[in-house]
Protein backbone atom coordinates (compact mmCIF):
# COMPACT_ATOMS: atom_id res chain seq x y z
CA UNK A 1 0.00 0.00 0.00
CA UNK A 2 1.46 3.40 -0.99
CA UNK A 3 2.35 5.91 1.71
CA UNK A 4 -0.06 8.77 2.35
CA UNK A 5 2.22 11.22 0.55
CA UNK A 6 1.82 9.24 -2.68
CA UNK A 7 -1.96 8.93 -2.33
CA UNK A 8 -4.90 11.32 -2.67
CA UNK A 9 -4.38 14.87 -1.44
CA UNK A 10 -6.41 18.06 -1.68
CA UNK A 11 -5.01 21.57 -1.22
CA UNK A 12 -6.80 24.82 -0.38
CA UNK A 13 -5.54 28.39 -0.72
CA UNK A 14 -7.00 31.90 -0.59
CA UNK A 15 -6.09 35.39 -1.70
CA UNK A 16 -7.42 38.14 0.53
CA UNK A 17 -7.81 41.84 1.28
CA UNK A 18 -5.18 41.62 4.04
CA UNK A 19 -3.71 39.55 6.85
CA UNK A 20 -6.25 40.09 9.65
CA UNK A 21 -8.29 36.89 9.88
CA UNK A 22 -10.99 38.57 11.97
CA UNK A 23 -11.71 41.45 9.62
CA UNK A 24 -10.18 40.88 6.17
CA UNK A 25 -12.02 39.12 3.35
CA UNK A 26 -11.42 36.40 0.79
CA UNK A 27 -11.25 37.65 -2.81
CA UNK A 28 -10.27 34.39 -4.50
CA UNK A 29 -9.70 30.77 -3.54
CA UNK A 30 -8.95 27.40 -5.06
CA UNK A 31 -9.20 23.75 -4.17
CA UNK A 32 -6.80 21.43 -5.98
CA UNK A 33 -7.43 17.69 -5.73
CA UNK A 34 -4.93 15.08 -6.91
CA UNK A 35 -6.06 11.47 -6.66
CA UNK A 36 -2.53 10.18 -6.51
CA UNK A 37 1.05 11.18 -7.17
CA UNK A 38 1.46 11.89 -10.87
CA UNK A 39 -2.25 12.09 -11.68
CA UNK A 40 -3.77 15.17 -13.27
CA UNK A 41 -5.14 17.61 -10.69
CA UNK A 42 -8.77 18.64 -10.51
CA UNK A 43 -8.97 22.38 -9.90
CA UNK A 44 -11.90 24.39 -8.60
CA UNK A 45 -11.60 28.18 -8.46
CA UNK A 46 -13.68 30.91 -6.85
CA UNK A 47 -13.62 34.68 -7.41
CA UNK A 48 -15.36 36.87 -4.84
CA UNK A 49 -16.66 40.43 -4.84
CA UNK A 50 -15.97 40.99 -1.13
CA UNK A 51 -18.18 44.02 -0.57
CA UNK A 52 -15.29 46.02 0.89
CA UNK A 53 -12.48 47.95 -0.81
CA UNK A 54 -9.38 45.98 -1.74
CA UNK A 55 -6.33 47.86 -0.42
CA UNK A 56 -3.70 48.73 -3.05
CA UNK A 57 -1.11 46.77 -1.06
CA UNK A 58 -3.20 43.61 -1.43
CA UNK A 59 -3.76 44.23 -5.15
CA UNK A 60 0.02 44.55 -5.59
CA UNK A 61 0.39 41.02 -4.25
CA UNK A 62 -2.37 39.12 -6.07
CA UNK A 63 -3.26 41.51 -8.89
CA UNK A 64 -7.00 41.57 -8.17
CA UNK A 65 -8.52 45.05 -8.31
CA UNK A 66 -11.84 46.36 -7.04
CA UNK A 67 -13.06 46.88 -10.60
CA UNK A 68 -12.17 43.33 -11.67
CA UNK A 69 -13.78 41.75 -8.61
CA UNK A 70 -16.95 43.82 -8.94
CA UNK A 71 -17.24 42.85 -12.60
CA UNK A 72 -16.28 39.18 -12.38
CA UNK A 73 -16.56 38.15 -8.73
CA UNK A 74 -19.64 36.65 -7.10
CA UNK A 75 -21.39 37.62 -3.88
CA UNK A 76 -19.65 36.09 -0.86
CA UNK A 77 -22.51 34.11 0.71
CA UNK A 78 -22.95 31.43 -1.99
CA UNK A 79 -19.22 31.25 -2.66
CA UNK A 80 -18.33 30.61 0.98
CA UNK A 81 -20.98 27.90 1.06
CA UNK A 82 -19.45 26.24 -2.00
CA UNK A 83 -15.93 26.39 -0.56
CA UNK A 84 -16.99 24.86 2.75
CA UNK A 85 -19.01 22.14 1.03
CA UNK A 86 -16.07 21.28 -1.25
CA UNK A 87 -13.73 20.93 1.73
CA UNK A 88 -16.34 18.91 3.63
CA UNK A 89 -16.69 16.58 0.64
CA UNK A 90 -12.95 15.87 0.60
CA UNK A 91 -12.98 15.36 4.37
CA UNK A 92 -15.86 12.89 4.03
CA UNK A 93 -13.78 10.94 1.50
CA UNK A 94 -10.88 10.83 3.94
CA UNK A 95 -8.66 12.98 1.72
CA UNK A 96 -6.01 14.93 3.67
CA UNK A 97 -6.23 18.70 3.17
CA UNK A 98 -2.99 20.57 2.48
CA UNK A 99 -3.06 24.20 3.64
CA UNK A 100 0.04 26.36 3.77
CA UNK A 101 -0.13 28.37 7.01
CA UNK A 102 -3.45 26.72 7.85
CA UNK A 103 -4.41 29.02 10.77
CA UNK A 104 -4.67 31.89 8.30
CA UNK A 105 -6.70 30.40 5.45
CA UNK A 106 -8.94 28.12 7.51
CA UNK A 107 -9.65 30.75 10.16
CA UNK A 108 -10.45 33.34 7.51
CA UNK A 109 -12.86 30.93 5.81
CA UNK A 110 -14.47 30.15 9.16
CA UNK A 111 -15.01 33.87 9.86
CA UNK A 112 -16.42 34.43 6.38
CA UNK A 113 -18.90 31.60 6.95
CA UNK A 114 -19.98 33.21 10.22
CA UNK A 115 -20.22 36.60 8.55
CA UNK A 116 -22.20 35.51 5.48
CA UNK A 117 -23.78 32.15 6.34
CA UNK A 118 -24.34 32.36 10.12
CA UNK A 119 -22.43 29.08 10.29
CA UNK A 120 -18.86 27.85 10.78
CA UNK A 121 -16.38 25.53 9.12
CA UNK A 122 -17.04 22.97 11.87
CA UNK A 123 -20.74 23.17 11.07
CA UNK A 124 -20.10 22.11 7.50
CA UNK A 125 -17.85 19.26 8.55
CA UNK A 126 -20.69 17.73 10.63
CA UNK A 127 -18.41 16.25 13.31
CA UNK A 128 -16.02 14.81 10.73
CA UNK A 129 -12.39 15.47 11.57
CA UNK A 130 -10.13 17.07 9.00
CA UNK A 131 -6.63 15.76 8.50
CA UNK A 132 -4.73 18.94 7.70
CA UNK A 133 -1.15 18.91 6.43
CA UNK A 134 0.64 22.24 6.71
CA UNK A 135 3.91 22.28 4.74
CA UNK A 136 5.34 25.11 6.86
CA UNK A 137 4.73 23.26 10.13
CA UNK A 138 6.01 19.96 8.76
CA UNK A 139 9.17 21.47 7.29
CA UNK A 140 9.94 23.57 10.36
CA UNK A 141 9.67 20.54 12.65
CA UNK A 142 11.46 18.04 10.45
CA UNK A 143 14.30 20.38 9.41
CA UNK A 144 14.24 22.77 12.36
CA UNK A 145 17.86 23.88 12.27
CA UNK A 146 17.88 25.00 8.64
CA UNK A 147 18.50 28.72 8.31
CA UNK A 148 16.42 31.04 6.20
CA UNK A 149 12.78 31.89 5.59
CA UNK A 150 10.03 29.33 5.02
CA UNK A 151 7.56 31.06 2.76
CA UNK A 152 5.92 28.99 0.04
CA UNK A 153 8.45 30.34 -2.48
CA UNK A 154 11.29 29.34 -0.16
CA UNK A 155 9.89 25.85 0.39
CA UNK A 156 9.36 25.34 -3.34
CA UNK A 157 12.98 26.31 -4.00
CA UNK A 158 14.26 24.06 -1.22
CA UNK A 159 12.26 21.01 -2.30
CA UNK A 160 12.56 21.51 -6.05
CA UNK A 161 8.89 22.30 -6.67
CA UNK A 162 7.99 24.56 -9.59
CA UNK A 163 5.77 27.52 -8.72
CA UNK A 164 4.56 29.53 -11.69
CA UNK A 165 2.20 32.41 -10.99
CA UNK A 166 2.76 32.85 -7.26
CA UNK A 167 -0.14 34.46 -5.37
CA UNK A 168 -2.67 32.89 -7.68
CA UNK A 169 -4.76 30.70 -5.38
CA UNK A 170 -4.73 27.66 -7.67
CA UNK A 171 -0.98 27.92 -8.35
CA UNK A 172 -0.20 28.30 -4.65
CA UNK A 173 -2.48 25.43 -3.65
CA UNK A 174 -0.93 23.10 -6.24
CA UNK A 175 2.59 24.07 -5.15
CA UNK A 176 1.73 23.46 -1.49
CA UNK A 177 0.42 20.02 -2.38
CA UNK A 178 3.63 19.12 -4.22
CA UNK A 179 5.78 20.46 -1.38
CA UNK A 180 3.98 18.16 1.06
CA UNK A 181 4.64 15.19 -1.22
CA UNK A 182 8.30 16.22 -1.41
CA UNK A 183 8.52 16.58 2.38
CA UNK A 184 6.98 13.13 2.76
CA UNK A 185 9.51 11.56 0.42
CA UNK A 186 12.52 13.33 1.94
CA UNK A 187 11.55 12.36 5.48
CA UNK A 188 9.88 9.06 4.64
CA UNK A 189 11.67 7.22 7.43
CA UNK A 190 9.99 9.51 9.96
CA UNK A 191 6.61 9.98 8.29
CA UNK A 192 5.52 6.93 6.32
CA UNK A 193 4.37 4.99 9.37
CA UNK A 194 2.10 7.84 10.50
CA UNK A 195 -1.41 8.31 9.20
CA UNK A 196 -2.58 11.80 8.15
CA UNK A 197 -4.82 11.85 11.24
CA UNK A 198 -1.82 11.12 13.46
CA UNK A 199 0.19 13.80 11.68
CA UNK A 200 -2.65 16.27 12.19
CA UNK A 201 -2.56 15.62 15.92
CA UNK A 202 1.21 15.98 16.07
CA UNK A 203 1.16 19.23 14.11
CA UNK A 204 -1.05 20.83 16.77
CA UNK A 205 1.78 20.18 19.25
CA UNK A 206 4.58 21.12 16.85
CA UNK A 207 2.89 24.38 15.85
CA UNK A 208 2.30 25.38 19.46
CA UNK A 209 5.99 24.79 20.23
CA UNK A 210 6.99 26.79 17.15
CA UNK A 211 4.70 29.64 18.22
CA UNK A 212 6.20 29.67 21.71
CA UNK A 213 9.69 29.83 20.23
CA UNK A 214 8.74 32.71 17.95
CA UNK A 215 7.04 34.50 20.85
CA UNK A 216 10.22 34.21 22.90
CA UNK A 217 12.24 35.61 19.99
CA UNK A 218 9.87 38.58 19.68
CA UNK A 219 10.13 39.26 23.42
CA UNK A 220 13.91 39.07 23.27
CA UNK A 221 13.90 41.66 20.50
CA UNK A 222 11.51 44.04 22.23
CA UNK A 223 8.45 43.30 20.11
CA UNK A 224 4.97 43.01 21.63
CA UNK A 225 3.68 40.89 18.73
CA UNK A 226 1.58 37.94 19.92
CA UNK A 227 1.82 34.45 18.40
CA UNK A 228 -1.39 32.43 18.66
CA UNK A 229 -0.45 28.76 19.32
CA UNK A 230 -3.75 27.38 17.96
CA UNK A 231 -3.58 25.19 14.84
CA UNK A 232 -5.14 24.61 12.31
CA UNK A 233 -7.94 27.00 13.32
CA UNK A 234 -7.78 29.92 15.70
CA UNK A 235 -10.50 30.15 18.36
CA UNK A 236 -13.29 32.63 17.80
CA UNK A 237 -12.73 35.01 20.70
CA UNK A 238 -15.84 37.04 19.83
CA UNK A 239 -18.04 33.95 20.11
CA UNK A 240 -16.40 32.94 23.38
CA UNK A 241 -16.87 36.37 24.96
Amino acid sequence: MPSWFEGPLAAFDTETTGVDVEHDRIVSAALVVQRGSGSLPEIRRWLVSPGVPVPPAATEIHGLTDAHLQSHGRWPAPVMDEMARAIAEQTARGTPLVVMNAPFDLTLLDRELKRHRNSSLAGYLSLRSMSVLDPRVLDKHLDRYRKGRRTLLDLCAHYGVELTGAHDAAADAAASLHVVRAVGRRFASRLETLTPAELHARQTVWYAAQARGLQAWFALNGSDEVCDPAWPLRPDLAAAA
